[in-house]
């Protein structure tokens, strides 16, 4: 079971090492990132190898990408698309890894689900956020596999070679705890910042009698 569970364990240890140095060179000080990752679940969940193309599983990719997990299910559910119904599988296992594995999805068990906040999204729309701890798909991206071969046999004992490509689909299952903190970012910045004027009060310089045309 251990080496199932670790087959190289002197990476791991290079890797821990690693991470020891890093922290004494910080002064045992926590960058932003490792502050965020403390206090905020995610889960990144990697499917076998399907028999599709990348170009036809990138346009499922990108439609269920920054949607909740239940419309992200939905989606799928109705999608004409053949390989939709695989998306949809995995996209379910990686929900169930997530609650159960990272304890995600457990707000309204638990009564941590918060007050109804109203968040601003990067590109612009306003959704409601009734449970901070509702799961949504942050990011959704596609990675190529190998290819198969096949043989298609035709007539006068001719026969074409068949490249059949694989591909997978990676998600990266987020609360909606992040988006409530990037929101509050993005307004805490834009009060932050500065008045633009088109004419800043500067002397003007470099004066001439003539154009230097």
């Amino acid at each position: 079971m251990a080496r199932a569970l670790d087959p190289m364990p002197q990476l791991t240890r290079r890797w821990l090492r690693r991470q020891v140095v890093r922290r004494v060179q910080r002064g045992g000080r926590l960058s932003a990132r490792d502050k965020v990752r403390r206090t905020e679940r995610q889960h990144e969940y990697r499917s076998p190898l399907l028999k599709t193309s990348a170009k036809k599983l990138n346009l499922l990719a990108r439609q269920v990408a920054g949607k909740p997990v239940d419309e992200a299910l939905l989606q799928m559910r109705f999608s004409r698309k053949k390989v939709a119904q695989e998306v949809r599988d995995h996209l379910e296992m990686a929900r169930d890894e997530a609650v159960v594995m990272r304890g995600m999805g457990l707000g309204k068990a638990e009564g941590t689900a918060g007050d109804p906040t109203e968040v601003e999204l990067k590109n612009g729309q306003r959704r409601l956020v009734t449970d901070r701890t509702g799961i949504y798909v942050a990011e959704a991206w596609v990675t190529k596999g190998s290819y198969g071969l096949f043989m298609d046999y035709r007539a006068r004992g001719r026969r074409n070679r068949l490249r059949i490509p694989y591909t997978r689909i990676n998600y990266i299952l987020k609360e909606e705890h992040t988006r409530v903190r990037e929101h509050q970012e993005r307004e805490r910045k834009r009060a932050n910042r500065k008045l633009w004027v088109p004419l800043p009060d500067r002397p003007v310089t470099a004066q001439h009698q003539y154009y230097k045309w």
